[in-house]
């Protein structure tokens, strides 16, 4: 008797349905799984005959053929253990066929008790279920809070194996998880957001300039480079960007959280992303550990910084080939894996928020201590910045150092204004793009091409004069004309202004990188 039952594989955000097909004849006992299987899926044979065993059920003495469905795709990782057993059970005339089981997809490992164990990549696994119209999704109960994100399809959570096969034979009711409310979770975790003011710009004494540019740079989804002797507060600013960000949507949470769920960092209690995230990497750190992952090709910084932040402290200490694979992503978006198994591509919309001290000594641009450099030196470290990358940079300041006798907090500091005073002219410059982007997949001005910017960057004379004059004189690419001209339209609207005007051109000329 031959019969199927549905599992899934996940590569990367890629899924695919998996038809589990087992062969039950008579011969001498063998236990064989073909269709592209590793070891992780190979090793299912001994856990599947613990696990039977603790079930009070046992493998046929027979000849058992497992073929996982199609062949050409490699199967990795214990997720077909359920899906192996179910038909085993099928054909033992241990549980009945029925539209349950084929409606149905089935996820887990097996422990040798017959227990099941969390797995990874449930909720793209989920989501792709939707898509293929299936009814319900089987998962550990370890994974059910994760699955229950999606409201389209029953999420039905089983603590062992003894527990679905009384559910599938109609002595215990199906466990369907409760739906999870995105817009309570999400707004539950603004709500406590203000109440840590550990990073605030409330806190951040003497550095308006500083403030006024990243709350442009949060406004429009710009790239940000902070430059400045040790002690001007760039690790601090960085920080409190963060909190003047625009709260995450749901759409956007679910994206974000399917990253995380493949590289299993979800945790038990808090299933979603409810937060931007913010991820800060060493300058030792290597292309591979940023950009690419490991041999699995998981999703890495680059990656799991979509639609957040990418923190690159000391920028000028990476290696320039680190900061060199940088251009593509900045450009396009993505970042594109390819490994022996296979090619991968994981979105990469983040924002790039840069500190760099200016020389080698740190101490450039510090009044109280004097620069050992020459100028040689200076050329060499800002060099490892590279034109093509500096031309993918929005914005670029220079953040002084504050004087000791400004730091200290006075009395009325609540009064100065507060990250999330910011914040709310953000979101409402944010919704003026989500306005004027309806129905494209653009969300934000700098993610504008050369048909929108033709559309919504409309220049009077003098602005266009202002413009082509500042190309010429700094020795602009045209790449720098048109973020000139996105960066102009931000700062319009956060002026809450329809047409982009000679100062904005103005201010946003002032944030371009000036050569040594």
């Amino acid at each position: 008797m031959i019969s199927t039952v549905h599992s899934i594989a996940v590569n990367g955000l890629d899924s695919t349905t998996i038809d589990v097909e087992v062969d039950i004849n008579n011969g001498l006992p063998a236990f064989t799984i073909v269709g592209l299987p590793d070891q992780g899926v190979q090793e299912s044979k001994e856990r599947l005959r613990s696990a039977l065993k603790s079930c009070n059920t046992k493998l046929p003495t027979s000849r058992i053929t497992v073929n996982l469905a199609p062949a050409d795709i490699k199967k990795s990782g214990p997720c077909f253990d359920v899906s192996i057993a179910m038909w085993i059970l099928l054909n033992a005339w241990y549980i009945e066929e029925s539209e349950l089981i084929q409606e149905s997809m089935f996820l887990w490992e097996l422990a040798l008790d017959g227990k099941l164990r969390k797995i990874g990549w449930v909720l793209p696994a989920t989501i792709w279920a939707v898509k293929k119209w299936f009814k319900r999704i089987f998962v550990p109960k370890e994974n059910a809070l994760e699955a229950s994100i999606i409201p389209e399809i029953d999420v039905i959570a089983i603590d062992n194996l003894r527990e679905i096969i009384d559910m599938l034979n109609g002595d215990k009711p199906l466990n369907i998880q409760e739906k999870i409310d995105f817009s309570k979770i999400i707004s539950e975790y603004n709500a406590s957001l203000w109440e840590d003011k550990k990073y605030d710009f409330q806190f951040v004494l003497w550095q308006e300039h500083a403030k006024r540019a990243l709350e442009v740079a949060a406004a429009g989804w710009h790239n940000i480079i902070m430059s400045g002797p040790p002690g001007s507060w760039k690790t601090m600013l960085a920080r409190a960007f963060s909190t003047i960000l625009p709260e995450l949507s749901i759409e956007e949470a679910i994206e974000v959280s399917k990253l995380y769920s493949i590289s299993g960092l979800l945790s038990n209690e808090m299933p979603l992303v409810t937060k931007r995230p913010f991820r800060t990497i060493h300058h030792t750190a290597s292309s591979i550990s940023i950009i690419w992952g490991w041999r699995n090709a998981k999703p890495w910084e680059i990656s799991l910084s979509h639609k957040g932040v990418l923190f690159m402290d000391e920028i000028l200490e990476f290696h320039k080939w680190v900061l060199e694979v940088l251009r593509q992503p900045l450009e396009d978006g993505t970042v594109n894996v390819t490994r022996v198994n296979g090619s991968y591509e994981y979105p990469a919309d983040f924002t790039l928020v840069g500190a760099m001290n200016p020389c080698p000594c740190w101490y450039l641009s510090d009044p109280d201590k004097d620069c050992i450099c020459s100028a040689n030196q200076v050329k060499n470290y800002q060099a490892k910045l590279s034109w093509p990358l500096i031309d993918r940079i929005d914005i670029f300041i220079e953040v002084p150092k504050v004087k000791t006798e400004k730091l200290q907090i006075d009395e009325n500091y609540q009064e100065r204004e507060s990250s999330e005073s910011i914040q709310k002219r953000v979101m409402k410059a944010r919704k003026k793009q989500g306005e004027r982007f309806i129905g494209t997949n653009i969300s934000s001005n700098s993610q504008m091409w050369t048909k929108e910017i033709n559309s919504y960057c409309q220049l009077d004379p003098e602005s266009d004069t202002i413009l082509k004059q500042a190309v010429v004189a700094m020795n602009l690419s045209a790449r720098s004309y048109y973020r000139i001209l996105k960066l102009a339209r931000t700062i319009a609207d956060l002026s809450g202004e329809k047409d982009i005007s000679s100062a904005h051109i103005l201010e946003a000329l002032s944030f371009r990188k000036k050569e040594l």
